[in-house]
């Protein structure tokens, strides 16, 4: 019998707040421009522009998921990586648009048609999530620091 494990992203409240920050920008620039020339048709599409660029948002914060199965490490919007072919993970504060809704990612580095290729994601469980890599494949080299501290706010789920 097969055992599969999905991991779903750790969502972070400061990723959320800045893309909501930005949107909402986007929102009130077009809603004054709208009200100041009087063209209501075009307040009417600002709030149906709004309405679809904030479900993609939400559909991607919600489905991003990772799971383990078959010896293979399937990353939702992403695609699938062979955990034998998985050299490293990495903490990583990278901000790069990446299969993770947090800033506090794993960086998992892998081999992919002969050429050293990475990927930035963030399960919750990432203890667990290593451990079910690391039995699979036990060459996998693991830099993942938690230390914690007054000055450390990079703890934080951000």
């Amino acid at each position: 019998m097969e055992q599969k494990k999905v991991f779903r992203s750790r969502v972070s409240v400061v990723l959320i707040t800045f893309v909501s920050l930005v949107l909402i920008a986007v929102f009130i620039t077009i809603f004054t421009a709208a009200i100041r020339y009087e063209d209501y048709r075009g307040l009417l599409l600002v709030i149906i522009l709004l309405i679809i660029a904030l479900l993609p948002v939400v559909l991607i914060f919600a489905g991003m998921r990772y799971s383990i199965s078959r010896s293979r490490l399937q990353v939702s919007i992403f695609g699938d990586i062979r955990i034998s072919d998985i050299i490293s993970i990495k903490r990583s504060y990278n901000p790069l648009s990446s299969p993770a809704a947090s800033l506090k990612r794993l960086r998992v580095e892998f081999i992919k048609d002969r050429k050293k290729s990475w990927v930035l994601i963030s399960p919750v469980r990432e203890q667990e999530f290593i451990e079910m890599l690391k039995a699979t494949n036990p060459d996998i080299k693991i830099n993942v620091s938690d230390k914690t501290g007054l000055w450390r706010f990079w703890d934080w789920d951000i």
